[in-house]
């Protein structure tokens, strides 16, 4: 079978990785890919935006699965463009359509569902430019910290926890007024803060059937500790060591069962992964968010945990037989420590030729902003290598990935050290 994959982050050589294992895969692409990808597969200079483009390149190359790697062109709809082209229509598509796509690409609408569904979740209001005042007595209902939320795609930085009443009403001014994160803050969502840990879970589903994959917690503060700015995610463990078997019993009857029952009954074509981020408050599990793919850097830490052939179970979600699939996950825990540039998540240099790869032992590298020039690999982006590892537990597994961090090399990297301090 060729194998289309589209994205160019650790989440896509993740996958790469995990689908070149597979018999049934006879050539695989990545477009547009990185330098890691490039190892594995054919680099395709593909446009994730141009639907037509890659429509012309799954027909000449007779493409027979695409797997989605990022929110964005599911969230513009390139399951319905496949859908509704005959000359299309039987490419395994891995990833929702547009109206599943939805529940990561508006925060109300994914709102509107939980409550719709009796989805445990934060209490919420919504508010435009034109209920700004509204939206400002709203935030003086509520204790802090004060939670707003871009109701669109906003590259993970639409999220802002406040602790000062009259900076909360000056940034939803700021995000409604002045576009902050331009069309994306067209809508905002404010919530009561939920105080507790965070957890993902992550869900394969043919939109009736479903399977539960390994829990994942991430990192996304810069600074250790928890401080700094939000980034793409600092690194990932799993499974997750407070996830025993009572919560994830809650987690499966409250909120995996009826989203997908959700999806069935509001007729909903969804095909992929669905990503439930998570809190635990005292001992009850709360949606905050959906996103409708698999996370970065989780997907270092859950895919190279599944025994299973991933194609089989890919083409079994796109007959809509994913019950017929066998689930065998490596009870071992994996982690994974992400290397970032200089600056990241501001300002960042790229170009910085990347040393050390050959001294890594006992460690899966996946390159994340990398590319090739000439014979040398350099940085091509914010987060640039993940460095994952197996061992009996968290602690073992990231004193290995510690251990081969310490062995590559670029200006100015950085990463943090401190992962898995609040599990312990």
């Amino acid at each position: 079978m060729k194998i289309l994959i589209l994205g160019s982050g650790g989440r896509e050589h993740t996958f790469a990785w995990k689908v070149a294992q597979s018999k049934k895969c006879t050539k695989l692409f990545v477009a547009p890919g990185n330098a890691g990808t490039a190892q594995l597969a054919e680099n395709v200079d593909l446009k994730l935006s141009d639907f037509e483009s890659i429509k012309n390149f799954v027909i000449k190359q007779e493409i027979e699965m695409l797997i989605v790697g990022p929110e964005d062109p599911l969230v513009e709809g390139i399951t319905d463009f496949f859908a509704e082209d005959p000359k299309l229509r039987s490419v395994k598509l891995i990833g929702p359509s547009k109206g599943g796509a939805l529940l990561e690409g508006s925060k109300e609408r994914a709102k509107e569902f939980m409550a719709m569904h009796n989805i445990p979740t934060a209490a919420y209001e919504s508010f435009t430019v034109e209920s700004l005042d509204a939206g400002k007595k709203f935030l003086e209902s509520l204790n802090p910290p004060y939670v707003l939320k871009a109701d669109g795609l906003a590259a993970g930085k639409g999220v802002l926890i406040l602790e000062n009443l009259d900076e909360a009403k000056a940034e939803l001014e700021s995000m409604l007024s002045d576009k902050k994160f331009g069309k994306a803050s067209a809508k905002v969502v404010i919530e009561e803060f939920l105080d507790g840990i965070e957890l993902s879970v992550f869900v394969l589903t043919d939109g009736k059937n479903y399977k539960i994959l390994p829990t994942a917690k991430d990192y996304k503060r810069i600074g250790e500790g928890d401080t700094g700015l939000n980034t793409g995610g600092m690194g990932a463990i799993s499974p997750v060591p407070f996830a025993d078997n009572e919560l994830m019993n809650k987690i499966e009857e409250r909120i995996v069962k009826p989203t997908v029952n959700g999806l069935q009954e509001e007729e909903i074509d969804y095909k992929g992964f669905i990503f439930i981020g998570l809190i635990r408050v005292g001992d009850e599990p709360f949606v905050i968010e959906y996103n409708v793919r698999m996370g970065d850097p989780e997907t270092e830490v859950v895919l190279p945990r599944i025994k299973s052939d991933l194609v089989e179970l890919l083409e079994k979600v796109s007959e809509g037989k994913l019950n017929e699939a066998k689930l065998e996950i490596d009870e071992q825990a994996a982690t994974t420590v992400m290397l970032v540039s200089g600056g990241y998540p501001e300002a960042y240099g790229k170009g910085k030729e990347i040393n050390g790869f050959d001294d890594v032992k006992d460690s899966i590298i996946f390159h994340a902003g990398t590319k090739k020039e000439g014979e040398k690999i350099v940085t091509n982006g914010g987060r640039v290598i993940a460095i994952t590892s197996f061992g009996t537990d968290y602690k073992e597994a990231l004193k290995k990935s510690y251990q081969n961090a310490e062995k590559l090399h670029f200006d100015k990297m950085y990463y943090r050290k401190d992962l898995g301090f609040d599990l312990s």
